[in-house]
């Protein structure tokens, strides 16, 4: 009976650190792929105009979210200026996503 208590801890404990394994390499591929030579400026944006820059410059999904996760504004960037006069001051998180490698971004809007 011992036996099996411990066969049950043993497998229980390989399926644990082969599954903990796993998912930190998911993580470490995720972190790694950022959009290269990715400029946003200006941030905090004033004058209603943002500029959005990477080495590839190709088109971009654009998403902005408030502090709670809301969806607030959305578009597709084919240059690199975003009009976003029509958001109100305040803290947002910037979505971009190029060539199915997406970043995120806080963005300030005063």
């Amino acid at each position: 009976m011992g036996k099996n208590y411990l066969f049950t801890f043993l497998t229980c404990f390989l399926f644990f650190v082969v599954s903990h394994t796993t998912h930190a390499q998911s993580i470490e591929a995720n972190i790694s792929q950022n959009i290269e030579e990715l400029s946003i400026y200006p941030n905090p944006v004033m004058n209603g105009k943002l500029y959005i820059v990477t080495k590839e410059n190709l088109t971009k999904d654009i998403e902005i979210f408030n502090v709670l996760g809301k969806l607030i504004f959305q578009t597709t960037l084919f240059g690199k200026e975003v009009n976003i006069s029509k958001l109100n001051p305040g803290i947002y998180i910037i979505k971009i996503k190029e060539n199915n490698i997406s970043t995120t971004r806080k963005l300030v809007v005063r």
